[in-house]
């Protein structure tokens, strides 16, 4: 083959190999391809936004003026004092307050850009798409096993030998499927706290929610439960978004791509969690993440 014609087949004599050319003009025609595929191309980039948000029990205000946007597929950190309003917002977000005595709000709250005070916004479906984790475990007085599927059966999202599937799934998902495996018919009570604190994670994972709110979920377990929960929370994402409470500062720094500090009810500084704590803006945020302020 002479020195124009390997020139024909690998370059256009413009300096662009014609491979290079056809590889990337089947990329383009691929890329809208696979977007298309992905469930949440055609959603917002921001799953969940509070905009001019104002909290309060009867005449005593806990937070003002909270504007904020949740990127889908992240984890959040929400960090303060004591007493801050982070778990009242927390709560907030999936309508926990709402039967609170004195409980009102100002401004909103929107999942997909849709009020969840909206009309016709059903709040049993609204909170299988927002799930929760509490601070302490909170297993049902039912088997293990029952405990995993009972907001599947409650959405009946399954039934039958679906719920056999769904449970093993989900324990598996959380690495508690070999503990348990040959004791789905027993107590969850019967289990270590890190343990029961899986389980509740196992069953708020069941029902396929979108947002995952976390009320400080290991502030009660011992380093080595609350080290493999932490990395359990990564893997979740981004096929989900957490919105994490916590006291632990290191927690904070380990898991969330970003950071909200709360003080003194209002929201003070917000951003990716590496500026946050390495480069903050307030004076309140420097004393906070620098253990000058408790």
């Amino acid at each position: 083959m002479n020195e124009d014609s390997r020139r024909t087949s690998t370059d256009t004599g413009t300096g662009v190999r014609a491979d290079s050319g056809v590889s990337t003009q089947k990329s383009r025609v691929l890329d809208p391809v696979l977007a298309a595929l992905d469930p949440d191309h055609a959603r917002p980039s921001d799953i969940m936004c509070t905009e001019g948000l104002h909290l309060r029990f009867g005449s005593k205000e806990i937070l003002s003026d909270i504007n904020m946007a949740f990127r889908r597929g992240t984890i959040t950190a929400l960090i303060g004092p004591t007493g801050s309003g982070k778990s009242t917002f927390l709560r907030t977000l999936n309508r926990m307050n709402d039967k609170v005595v004195g409980f009102a709000f100002d401004g909103d709250v929107t999942l997909d850009e849709v009020s969840i005070w909206a009309p016709r916004q059903d709040l049993l479906t609204l909170r299988r798409r927002v799930g929760m984790l509490f601070q302490r475990p909170n297993p049902f007085p039912m088997s293990i096993g029952d405990n995993v599927v009972a907001g599947v059966k409650a959405h009946r999202i399954a039934k039958g030998k679906q719920l056999n599937v769904i449970a093993e799934q989900r324990l598996r998902e959380v690495g508690l499927w070999d503990a348990v495996k040959d004791r789905l018919n027993e107590s969850p009570f019967r289990l270590s706290g890190g343990q029961q604190q899986l389980l509740c994670l196992a069953r708020a994972l069941a029902v396929g929610p979108e947002v995952l709110l976390l009320d400080e979920p290991t502030s009660a377990l011992d380093p080595i439960s609350t080290e493999y929960i932490e990395a359990l929370l990564r893997k979740l994402t981004p096929a989900l978004t957490l919105i994490v409470v916590t006291h632990n500062l290191g927690q904070a720094r380990r898991v969330s791509d970003n950071t909200m500090f709360f003080y003194d009810g209002e929201l003070v500084e917000h951003g990716p969690t590496e500026a946050v704590f390495d480069r903050p803006r307030e004076v309140h945020t420097q004393r906070y993440v620098s253990g000058r302020m408790g």
